[in-house]
């Protein structure tokens, strides 16, 4: 693989974003209405390959209950204000209402409460009873001490997500969670990540994940670029994790791990692009922060943005559209590839000719780095 020299003792690899990239039409296009967007993961179906960020600001059990009677799938998130408190709408409305400059701060007080046990098993309760798929987030950190709460409410898939996760966390002050072990006692499918490199993707595939997160996370309301340096441009790391998966599967003799692309993608084009790059489905964030029945109320924020002592991320504000039927089916009122998010994900596979989600992982495309 080509080095690009950065200087005489250093040598770096040239990596691509998403929007460096485009998607190639083909000579034979398709009907949009005979495109099936469509994505299966482990014995659950979805109708679109879109998977909701465990973010405070998109993700309430009502929310997720919406997204999944719309073909998506929410991931809750039990280590925000729902497992914090037993009614955190003030809450949310007070951010809503913070000035830039106190944001952090007060974010930080409100996310100082202690998680209840009792809360993890009620919201998880609260989705199923509503007949959708139910996923919930816990980090690599607090998995352990939850992981049993989760199960026994019924989760159908469980999600370890970091800004980084590794398979091989190196700790001298606490036992590290085991993730090989943990997946294999589990009777629910796991997806576990992020991670951004081929290497970190096979380790993570060779633990039993069902599939595996690609990316940050955090997308418009992450700094780890600016706070830590860290950074892998989306294109390619979708694409390094999706060699991976071809060499695992070649390896495991068959077993397939989903590969989900997080972060970074505010628009329908970026998600048609992770997908062409090799994504099996994706995991968005702010462009369903700005629904209507988003509980940021046009606000947006991560995990990452209270973190007791180097936050990596902030609150942005992304203002409200429209509700999640427009954003993600329509009609669109915008021309920015923020609403019909979903409908012009069809109308790029049939203008690129393929059908259906695999296939059209092979499309061509290009690198325009100058855009």
């Amino acid at each position: 693989m080509a080095q690009v020299e950065i200087g005489l003792g250093k040598n770096g690899r040239r990596a691509y974003e998403l929007d460096e990239i485009g998607i190639v039409p083909a000579r034979r296009t398709r009907d949009p209405e005979e495109v099936s967007i469509a994505w299966q993961i482990d014995a659950y179906r979805f109708e679109t390959p879109l998977v909701v960020s465990p973010m405070d600001s998109v993700a309430s059990p009502k929310t997720i209950v919406s997204v999944g009677e719309l073909g998506g799938l929410g991931v809750l998130d039990l280590e925000g204000l729902w497992t914090r408190y037993e009614d955190p709408e003030p809450l949310l409305a007070e951010i809503h209402e913070l000035d830039d400059e106190a944001a952090t701060l007060r974010l930080q007080e409100i996310y100082s409460a202690p998680i209840k046990e009792e809360l993890i098993g009620r919201r998880i309760e609260e989705i199923r009873a509503s007949g959708v798929v139910t996923a919930a987030r816990l980090s690599p950190q607090r998995t352990a001490q939850y992981h049993k709460a989760v199960i026994d409410a019924g989760v159908d898939i469980f999600v370890i997500r970091g800004t980084t996760v590794s398979a091989e966390h190196v700790s001298g002050r606490a036992e590290p969670l085991n993730l090989k072990q943990f997946i294999y006692d589990l009777d629910v499918p796991v997806v576990v990540g992020g991670c951004a490199t081929y290497t970190a993707a096979l380790h993570l595939m060779r633990t039993g994940a069902a599939g595996v997160l690609v990316g940050f996370g955090g997308g418009s309301g992450h700094t780890t670029r600016s706070v830590l340096g860290v950074a892998v441009p989306m294109a390619s790391a979708i694409g390094d994790v999706a060699a991976a998966r071809r060499d695992y599967l070649d390896e495991s003799g068959g077993r397939y791990v989903h590969v989900i692309a997080d972060g970074g993608m505010t628009s329908s084009g970026d998600i048609a692009k992770a997908l062409a790059c090799g994504s099996d489905a994706v995991m968005v964030g702010s462009p369903l922060a700005r629904a209507a029945e988003a509980p940021g109320h046009g606000y947006h924020w991560g995990s990452e943005a209270h973190h007791s002592e180097l936050p990596r991320g902030e609150r942005v504000h992304v203002g409200t559209i429209g509700d999640l039927q427009s954003i993600l089916h329509g009609p669109a009122s915008t021309s920015d590839g923020s609403m019909n998010m979903m409908g012009a994900l069809r109308r790029t596979m049939a203008t690129a000719g393929y059908t259906d989600l695999k296939e059209f992982q092979r499309v061509e495309v290009v690198v325009n780095p100058h855009r």
